[in-house]
């Protein structure tokens, strides 16, 4: 099964590369890159995707060939084809033989969001209809944020995760995206008096404001248009168990007031029934909002708040527990099934990289950053082989100190010449205004030299 979770971005120009992987990530998706058609083909046999934007002119394979590649092994994939020569048949090749949409060059910020959106939505109504939430590993990795850390706060959180999970108290969960929210909602069940019993996760933002109510609670045969059968809510399915709801804050005043009805009797009613039947299930909802400024401004009924926080856990930002950073990267590092041969290490400039970095896709984000450094790292991993924005940030924070021996703070003396050599490449792209040409004339290399020195596929 495809999880959710993951895109896959496929370009050989590497600004549209990352601008689309940078926007995908602020939507929440994990974003796995590739810079040619048969990389993102043998992605396939790695992992399930569940939504990918592809380039058209690439190489000998282009995007269409990729496309009918994924139609018959991942059919399930969203499928967005990108091209700078578009055209209205072009388009309808593509949606004729299986794109889910087709992008024409230069697209704008809000269509990459509106897909990513329509995909989310899909995805979630097509997993709360098959009534589980529980996914199928990936071969080869396994994708989870994983409760590791020392920092004073984030062992100072998971004290309190510990001490309210044998309670029945409604627990509120708060912090941005990417931080693990719904692992420590999982963590909380599953130490729990109620842990043999069902976990329901429902991500409150991804389900239509019309079809929440019948996706909670349920519907009888009849009450709306579509309504064929009768239908258990989500809800119903929990009981005994846990319910998450994620990104409660999502939803509106009307599903509140019935939210807070059943909060407070332990009874559901399905959509078109006019008889309750209780229900016994512990609640734990999440948001990354600030849920009092929601309940300020008036989309937030206070009443609600105060039901759903009887305990409120908050969960730092990566940016505030730096130190945990090379346990989580090293753990990422683990999960990669590299056939036998080791983990691949950091070496001591990648990981001060790393930490010099502020996160704001948080666990999540620095999940995405240890696997594009793996699919271009051998056994160690290097700054060049880091995304570009966190090289970005890391040379504002110390570029001369990973250019010039000698000048490091920390244990590391010295740098190595490949590190070395990349950052002396970088450093005369920067002063040629990212002319690529102009700096491999200065340096006396080819320009896949060069793309290799900086860490960047060369342009098509």
């Amino acid at each position: 099964m495809a999880d959710p979770t993951l895109a896959l971005v496929v370009d050989d120009e590497p600004q549209v590369r990352e601008l689309v992987a940078s926007i995908l990530m602020n939507e929440g998706w994990m974003v796995i890159r590739s810079t040619s058609a048969e990389e993102a083909i043998s992605q396939m046999a790695q992992y399930q995707f569940s939504m990918v934007f592809c380039d058209v002119v690439m190489g000998d394979t282009d995007g269409y060939e990729v496309l009918k590649r994924f139609a018959e092994v991942q059919p399930n994939a969203r499928f967005v084809l990108m091209t700078g020569q578009g055209s209205a048949a072009g388009a309808l090749d593509a949606t004729a033989i299986g794109a889910f949409d087709y992008l024409v060059k230069p697209f704008t910020v809000d269509d990459i969001v509106n897909i990513s959106n329509v995909v989310k939505d899909q995805l979630a109504l097509r997993t709360h209809r098959s009534g589980s939430s529980a996914q199928d590993p990936k071969p080869g990795y396994v994708s989870d944020i994983p409760l590791i850390g020392r920092s004073p706060r984030f062992v100072e959180c998971l004290k309190m995760v510990g001490r309210v999970a044998g309670t029945d108290l409604p627990v509120l969960i708060t912090g941005e995206s990417g931080t693990g929210k719904e692992i420590v909602a999982s963590a909380i069940h599953s130490r729990s008096p109620r842990a043999d019993k069902a976990f329901v996760a429902v991500n409150c933002g991804a389900i239509p404001l019309d079809l929440i109510e019948s996706e909670l609670f349920g519907h009888l045969k009849g009450s709306f248009t579509g309504a064929n059968t009768d239908r258990v809510g989500l809800w119903e399915q929990a009981d005994g168990g846990t319910i998450f709801l994620d990104e409660i804050t999502e939803t509106d005043p009307l599903f509140q007031v019935k939210l807070l009805r059943t909060l407070q009797q332990g009874e559901i009613r399905r959509v078109g029934s006019n008889k309750t039947q209780r229900v016994n299930a512990r609640v734990i909802a999440a948001t990354n909002r600030d849920i009092e400024a929601e309940v300020a401004e008036g989309r937030f009924r206070k009443d609600l708040m105060y039901r759903l926080n009887a305990v409120t856990i908050h969960l730092p930002p990566l940016r505030e527990r730096l130190e945990d950073i090379p346990l989580l990267a090293d753990h990422f590092a683990r999960q990669v099934d590299r056939g036998g041969a080791p983990p691949v290490r950091f070496s001591n400039s990648a990981m001060r990289a790393l930490q010099s970095y502020s996160w704001p896709g948080n666990v999540r984000e620095l999940e995405n950053a240890v696997l594009h450094a793996i699919s271009f790292a051998d056994d160690i991993i290097y700054m060049d082989h880091l995304p570009i924005r966190v090289l970005n940030k890391s040379e504002e924070t110390g570029r001369a100190e990973a250019a010039v021996p000698g000048q490091q703070s920390g244990e590391e003396t010295f740098v190595t010449m490949s590190e070395m050599q990349s950052a002396y490449a970088r450093k005369v792209l920067e002063s040629t205004g990212g002319n690529k040409q102009a700096a491999a004339r200065i340096l006396q290399i080819d320009r896949k030299t060069l793309a290799r020195l900086v860490g960047r596929p060369t342009d098509s």
